[in-house]
């Protein structure tokens, strides 16, 4: 059951990056759209532990969900930066790459025990996450500093979050209250972003922003209930797979062509899913 929410946790990540992918080609504000994505899910988190689940006031879960939180936008902030500034044949490959960190923090601090076909499959994912969204020759006015920079934040924001999401089912915290921290952080530190920035706000901005939340609020608790119930070591990788939907929306919406590395790297990615299971 886990890896089947490992899986929804990849696609609604899919769906989203997609979408954030779709709307910068619109020439739509990141922070505004992010901004109202983590208002909307704070707001839905925040209604549900208040009628349904009930909150509690647990300081260790309000700092390491904010820390997530401000971590988890910050880290796509930088990755749409370094999208800007530097070759995208080389950012999404390295940012991906993150999945290595957490993976490495289960297995070695919180010591899970993974089989050798187990890390044949990890490798396969991990494997898959870079060929799939690798793009040779690609062409542009590139500032190579400002991009290994923007690059380096983004692996830093992504990775230290996936060690934090697994230190708090470890110490066993209350996921809604991890949910409701994450998205208030996110949301505080988004709103001081769109001050400094200035931008003019749209409307889609707000309805896009809208509906990534509703999505990001799935995929998280599909996340939490994975982290809880199964092996971290597996699920990240999993999760990295994300970039299979935005490859196949890119062909769907965008009408690209699927190299055939592309498909070797879907192959892979599935030969990969089945051996975590074995």
């Amino acid at each position: 059951m886990w890896i089947f929410a490992a899986l929804i946790t990849s696609i609604c990540f899919g769906i989203n990056n997609s979408i954030f992918k779709w709307s910068s080609g619109k020439g739509y504000s990141k922070i505004h759209i992010q901004f109202f994505f983590y208002f909307t899910a704070f707001i839905m988190a925040l209604l549900y532990g208040g009628i349904v689940d009930g909150l509690t006031t647990n300081w260790l879960s309000i700092l390491l969900g904010a820390a997530i939180g401000i971590l988890n936008a910050n880290g796509n902030i930088q990755m749409g930066s370094a999208f800007e500034k530097g070759p995208a044949s080389l950012t999404s490959p390295l940012i991906a790459a993150n999945a290595i960190f957490p993976i490495l923090c289960a297995a070695i601090i919180f010591h899970e025990h993974i089989s050798s076909l187990q890390w044949t499959g990890i490798a396969c994912m991990l494997l898959a996450t870079l060929v799939i969204q690798y793009t040779p020759n690609a062409k542009g006015n590139h500032q190579y500093f400002p991009w290994m920079m923007h690059t380096s934040f983004a692996i830093f924001s992504f990775g230290v979050l996936g060690i934090l999401m697994t230190t708090t089912t470890r110490l066993h915290l209350n996921s809604l209250d991890i949910l409701v921290s994450m998205y208030g952080g996110g949301t505080l530190y988004l709103m001081a972003a769109s001050g400094m920035k200035n931008e003019k706000l749209k409307l889609n901005e707000v309805k896009i922003g809208s509906l990534v939340g509703l999505l990001s609020i799935i995929a998280y608790v599909c996340y939490f209930f994975a982290l809880n119930t199964g092996i971290a070591s597996i699920i990240f990788p999993v999760v990295s797979l994300n970039c299979l939907i935005v490859v196949f929306a890119g062909c769907y919406l965008f009408k690209e062509k699927l190299k055939s590395y592309q498909i070797a790297g879907v192959l892979a990615a599935l030969i990969g899913i089945i051996l975590t299971k074995i």
